[in-house]
């Protein structure tokens, strides 16, 4: 008529299995963390690690702008020219604070001035005989009927000062001191390639004496010249 112990025992039982999750832990419990598995590690380091690697990549950037903002702008070379027929030719402008004329030099009918200038905008007016004028060549508007106002465009730091492009592989096959086969006359040099043609070359110093070479083709010919000169 009741239940005998062998299925109070299946009954409970049954009820502990349906408490428990897909790990085997009770509804509530935290899961247990084993610590050979790499998956459960990943479960609670994650998001520890992940946050510190953003963090310091924020800083770094943040850093690399406050650099950029302290950077010294540097002075560019900048030429100011007049063209025309006059005696003496001054330059003033916004870098001196129209405090003094900086003299242009006469060369025939030029006058040239270089003038090392920080990277902006600058407004500067020509002293030509005796009277302030503005530079003809210039069509950019004008801020003041008697100023004119030029933006000046430079190279940056990084394009200035940009490495050489590297020698193309094909130039390096000098002809000069190069093996010849031995079914080959010694004083005939080998066919050049044709990007070779029309470049000096230019040998060690050896004994104090430099060679250079030059490789000319006339139709199917070709004619080497070799110039030894002394150092």
């Amino acid at each position: 008529m009741g239940n005998t112990s062998s299925e109070r025992a299946a009954m409970g039982h049954g009820e502990k299995a349906q408490r428990r999750d897909s790990r085997g832990t009770k509804e509530g419990e935290r899961p247990k963390i084993l610590m050979d598995s790499p998956e459960d590690a990943d479960i609670f380091h994650a998001d520890d690690i992940k946050a510190p690697l953003e963090k310091e990549e924020f800083l770094e950037w943040q850093r690399d702008l406050e650099a950029d903002d302290k950077a010294p702008t540097l002075d560019r070379p900048t030429v100011f020219r007049w063209t025309g027929e006059c005696k003496e030719v001054y330059l003033s402008g916004s870098f001196n604070n129209w405090a003094n004329k900086i003299p242009l030099i006469r060369s025939q009918n030029t006058f040239v001035a270089i003038v090392d200038l920080p990277e902006g905008e600058h407004q500067y007016k020509f002293y030509v005989d005796g009277q302030w004028t503005h530079d003809p060549a210039e069509t950019s508007p004008a801020l003041h009927p008697d100023h004119i106002t030029r933006r000046l465009m430079f190279l940056t730091q990084e394009e200035k000062f940009k490495s050489p492009p590297i020698l193309p592989p094909h130039l390096l096959q000098v002809i000069l001191n190069k093996d010849t086969g031995i079914s080959c006359d010694p004083a005939l040099l080998p066919e050049p390639n044709h990007v070779m043609l029309n470049h000096l070359y230019a040998l060690s110093i050896k004994d104090g004496v430099m060679v250079l070479s030059a490789t000319h083709r006339y139709k199917k010919k070709y004619v080497t010249t070799l110039l030894y000169k002394p150092i």
